[in-house]
């Protein structure tokens, strides 16, 4: 394993833990990792419905809508059906959902903190410059 993967593997772990942490601060220890990442996809895509949800995590509707009855089983997630076409419904988080949004928010910050303090301003202002370039489609 080259440093890079190196790298990346710690930095991937890390923000595991802080995510980890963050869920047991914020009582949301029963949710997996996965489970996270629809609520917070469904809050980016601002209710979306299922066929939009499936195109953006990249997986297959039933996939994803035995997952999505799981949340809104455990009541984290609702269906309101849409006006425009009945056959369609879109996705809302309840108030227990959008709680992952703050967890998120809380363990993001965390971890820009984290890397924040040990970098002088140059530093910082580089490291955005080049993790922008790293994330752009170009």
């Amino acid at each position: 394993m080259n440093e890079l993967e190196k790298i990346i593997s710690k930095l991937s772990n890390m923000m595991t833990q802080v995510e980890e942490s963050a869920k047991e601060q914020f009582g949301l220890s029963e949710l997996t990792l996965t489970q996270m990442n629809y609520l917070e996809t469904i809050n980016q895509l601002e209710n979306p419905n299922i066929t939009e949800l499936a195109t953006s995590l990249k997986l297959t509707k039933p996939t994803v809508t035995v997952a999505i009855d799981k949340l809104i089983e455990r009541e984290y997630v609702y269906k309101v059906q849409s006006d425009e076409d009945r056959r369609s419904s879109h996705l809302h988080l309840t108030e227990k959902g959008k709680k992952i949004n703050q967890m998120h928010d809380f363990a993001h910050k965390q971890i820009a903190e984290s890397v924040s303090k040990r970098l002088s301003k140059t530093e910082r202002e580089i490291l955005v410059v080049l993790l922008n370039r790293v994330l752009s489609n170009k």
